[in-house]
């Protein structure tokens, strides 16, 4: 080989290796593949019941800090993960309960999922996800709309997304996310320690797409819980 050739391969290789990196703002370290089977939700009272078995590969990841808690599957009824939370989680005059800090998503198309991540200060809270028919603010019951054609309840106990004079203390993205079939989001209640949101779908065959649930730690101590969905 001359050595007018080595620059054009090392070029080559650089190109390659940024055109199979993921995008997104999610927070979260990017899923990796395996075919090994899908873990038991860590924490979970009994393992959720799924309507479809999850997928032979894509179900488990050890990048980092990130951990699965409930496999690729449709959740029936609900994906449940719990956490045992003492209240208050700090001595007054300290925040009583794990509160919201940022909501953010990332599109991951290499690995064939878009994720919305939940980052909470203070203990990781239970949590359930769930489809249902439609999304409803926690107290009153009034409708949330969403974009799309199926809707997810993502809920979390306890928590709180309020400081202790009412202000809101998340840093969140817009509502609409306009990935492939993730297509928006929205609040959907803070109310007596339940914090919720819908999520906002849209099936390729019109039916419910595989989720995954998933734990991570970050760097500042803040606990990250995310929500993948199937790009196809």
């Amino acid at each position: 080989m001359t050595p007018q050739r080595v620059p054009l391969l090392a070029g080559l290789v650089v190109l390659l290796a940024a055109a199979c990196t993921s995008t997104g703002h999610d927070g979260a370290t990017p899923a990796t593949s395996a075919t090994t089977a899908s873990p038991v939700p860590t924490g979970a009272a009994t393992p959720p019941v799924a309507t479809t078995p999850p997928t032979s590969t894509d179900t488990s990841v050890t990048a980092g800090s990130w951990r699965v808690t409930w496999g690729w599957a449709v959740p029936g009824p609900l994906a449940r993960v719990t956490h045992p939370v003492r209240v208050p989680v700090t001595p007054a005059p300290g925040e009583p309960l794990p509160v919201l800090v940022a909501v953010q998503t990332g599109d991951h198309p290499a690995e064939g999922f878009s994720r919305i991540t939940f980052a909470f200060r203070g203990p990781t809270p239970s949590y359930q996800v769930g489809y249902v028919p439609q999304v409803e603010t926690e107290g009153r019951g009034a409708p949330v709309t969403l974009p799309g054609t199926a809707y997810l309840s993502v809920r979390f106990d306890p928590a709180q997304a309020h400081d202790a004079r009412g202000g809101g203390t998340a840093d969140v993205p817009p509502a609409a996310i306009g990935y492939p079939t993730l297509l928006g989001w929205a609040a959907a209640g803070d109310f007596e320690g339940h914090l919720s949101f819908g999520l906002g779908l849209l099936p390729p065959d019109g039916g419910r797409l595989p989720i995954r649930l998933g734990e991570s730690t970050r760097p500042d101590g803040t606990h990250v819980v995310s929500v993948d969905v199937r790009r196809a």
